[in-house]
C-alpha cells in the first residue's frame, strides 16, 4: 500500500502537466525518512521555564504517543509550549486517512483549551511531503459510510484549523497537495521551503479542488485561483509564497532551527510567533532573486480564465493561441467535463461564502461524486490501473447540463454537513 500511494499524485500529475516540469519536491530518493520525528527524542528536550502543567502535559504526551505509536500514522507531542502534530506516514508520502483525522481533531480541540498550550505545529515526516492529499482509495473502494465520514469529519477538522484560537504553523515542505492543502491552508502561519509543491489536481480523477478550496482559490489574486484549480498547475518553492498560499518562505536547511526556535519562546503572543518567521523568512536565500513562474502570464491567466463557463474560458485559450494558452488548453482537455463544471460553478459561488458555507457545499458535492460515474472511475485510471485512461461520463462539456450541474449543489437534508 505505501509504495502505491508513492505515485498515486504523481502519476496524475504527470499526466496533466507539461513534461518540460519535471516533478519538485525531491521525489524519487531514498525511501529513508530523513525528518521523522519520534515522541522519546521530543519528550527528552528540556525547558528550564515549563511549569508543572507543562510537565503534566510531557506525562500526556507519552500516553498519547503510547496510544499513537500503535498506529503509527499520526505523532501528537507536547513539547515546550506548543502542541506538535506529525503526519508519520512518510513511504505514503503522509497521505490523510480517516484514523489520523480522528485523532487530529480531538487532540487540536485540547490543546486549544489548554491555557499551557501556546501554539500548534504541523508538520510531516520525511524530505518528501508535508502530506500529498487524502487517501481516497479507501474511499472510494469502502462502502457510502466510510466516504460520508471521512469528507464530512475531515471538513470539520478543516472548519476547527481556521477557527483555532491558537496560533497555528503549518510547515508545508514537500509534496502537498488535496488533503494536506486543508490541513495547512487555513491555519493562520504556512511556511513553505524550496522543495514546496503545492497543487489541487483533483479534477484529473472526476472529483473537485475540495478542503475549503472553494473558499480560499477565488480569493488568490485575480484569476489564479480559478486557474490552479481547472488545470492543476504545480506551484513549487518560493512560488507558494508568492501566490499567496504560504505566508512565509524559510530555506530548507533552517526549518528545524526554525521549529526548535519556536519551541522554546516562553509564554508567546501571536505576535512574537510572526517577528520569529519574518526574522527566518527575511533571511531567506534559496531562489530569492527568481521571478515568479506564473509573473509573464498572470495577465493573460486573468483574462481567459475571467470567463463565466468553462466553454468560454477554453475558447479564450483557444483565441490567444500562445504556447502557454494552448499547453492549459491540452491539460484541461484531459480533465472530467462533469468535474470542470462543478469546479468553476463551486469557486464562483464561494468567493462570496463563508468558509463555513463552502464546507456544507462542498461536502453535497463529496458525496454527489462518490455516488456518480466520473470520481470512481478517475480514481481507477490514475490510481488503482493507473492506465491514465478515465473513461469520462458524460465525455464533452457540451453533454454536461446545466441541471446536471445543479444536482451536485442540492441540498442533503438532515444529512447536511453541520459545522
Amino acid at each position: 500500500m505505501p509504495e502505491e500511494l508513492r505515485s498515486l499524485w504523481l502519476n496524475d500529475l504527470k499526466s496533466v502537466a507539461p513534461a518540460s516540469e519535471p516533478l519538485a519536491g525531491g521525489v524519487g530518493g531514498s525511501e529513508t525518512p530523513a525528518r521523522a520525528v519520534s515522541a522519546a527524542g521530543a519528550l527528552s528536550v528540556g525547558r528550564p521555564h515549563c511549569t508543572a502543567s507543562q510537565r503534566e502535559g510531557r506525562f500526556l504526551t507519552k500516553r498519547l504517543s503510547a496510544h499513537t505509536d500503535a498506529a503509527g500514522e499520526v505523532l501528537l507531542e507536547r513539547r515546550g509550549c506548543a502542541g506538535v502534530i506529525t503526519l508519520n506516514r512518510p513511504k505514503a508520502l503522509n497521505a490523510l486517512n480517516l484514523s489520523m483525522i480522528r485523532q487530529i481533531y480531538p487532540q487540536l480541540k485540547r490543546w486549544e483549551q489548554d491555557p499551557e498550550t501556546f501554539l500548534i505545529i504541523i508538520k510531516g515526516a520525511g524530505e518528501k511531503a508535508f502530506c500529498a492529499g487524502g487517501d481516497i482509495r479507501e474511499v472510494v473502494k469502502g462502502d457510502r459510510k466510510i466516504s460520508q465520514d471521512f469528507f464530512r469529519e475531515e471538513y470539520v477538522l478543516n472548519n476547527a484549523i481556521d477557527s483555532c484560537q491558537k496560533p497555528y504553523i503549518a510547515f508545508i515542505h514537500g509534496i502537498t497537495m488535496g488533503g494536506g492543502v486543508g490541513l495547512s491552508v487555513h491555519g493562520l502561519f504556512r511556511v513553505a521551503t524550496e522543495k514546496s509543491l503545492f497543487a489541487m489536481p483533483e479534477t484529473a480523477i472526476g472529483l473537485f479542488p475540495d478542503v475549503g478550496g472553494g473558499y480560499f482559490l477565488p480569493r488568490l489574486q485575480g484569476r489564479l485561483g480559478y486557474f490552479l484549480a481547472l488545470t492543476g498547475f504545480r506551484l513549487k518553492g518560493r512560488d507558494v509564497y508568492r501566490a499567496g498560499i504560504a505566508t512565509h518562505f524559510v530555506d530548507s536547511e533552517k526549518l528545524s532551527l526554525l521549529e526548535e526556535d519556536l519551541l522554546s519562546l516562553k509564554s508567546p503572543s501571536k505576535e512574537k510567533i510572526a517577528d520569529v518567521l519574518e526574522t527566518y523568512h527575511a533571511k531567506s536565500k534559496v531562489d530569492e532573486g527568481k521571478a515568479f513562474a506564473l509573473e509573464e502570464h498572470l495577465g493573460r491567466i486573468n483574462s481567459c480564465f475571467s470567463a463565466n463557463t468553462v466553454e468560454q474560458i477554453i475558447e479564450n485559450l483557444q483565441q490567444d493561441g500562445s504556447p502557454f494558452a494552448l499547453e492549459q488548453l491540452k491539460v484541461i482537455n484531459k480533465m472530467s467535463p462533469t468535474s470542470l463544471k462543478i469546479t468553476l460553478r463551486q469557486l464562483t459561488e464561494g468567493s462570496s461564502k463563508t468558509l463555513k458555507d463552502v464546507l456544507t457545499m462542498e461536502y453535497r458535492l463529496s458525496q454527489a461524486c462518490v455516488g456518480g460515474h466520473d470520481f470512481p472511475e478517475g480514481v481507477r485510471a490514475v490510481l488503482i490501473d493507473k492506465d491514465q485512461s478515465p473513461k469520462w461520463k458524460p465525455a464533452s462539456l457540451a453533454e454536461v447540463t446545466d441541471e446536471a450541474v445543479s444536482s451536485y449543489f442540492k441540498s442533503l437534508g438532515s444529512n447536511d454537513l453541520k459545522l
